[in-house]
C-alpha cells in the first residue's frame, strides 16, 4: 500500500465527516480500506513467519503455522 493510498484514505474519512461522500467516493472508501486491511495481515503473518519459540530445554523451533 503506497502513501498516496493511505493518504486518499484519510481524505476521505475527513471529507465524510464534513460534507458526505458520493456513491463513487464510499465504493473508493471501501475499496481502499479492504487494501489496507490486506497489507496489515500480509505484515503480521510475514512477522509471525520468522519468529521462533525456545523451549524450557533450550531447543529452538519456529513457530507453527495455523492450520
Amino acid at each position: 500500500m503506497t502513501e498516496q493510498e493511505i493518504q486518499r484514505i484519510n481524505e476521505l474519512y475527513h471529507k465524510s465527516k464534513t460534507e458526505g461522500l458520493t456513491t463513487e467516493e464510499v465504493v473508493e472508501q471501501a475499496n481502499l480500506r479492504q487494501m489496507y486491511i490486506q497489507a496489515i495481515r500480509n505484515n503480521l503473518r510475514g512477522s509471525l513467519e520468522n519468529i521462533s519459540i525456545q523451549e524450557a530445554d533450550g531447543t529452538i523451533r519456529p513457530l507453527r503455522k495455523k492450520v
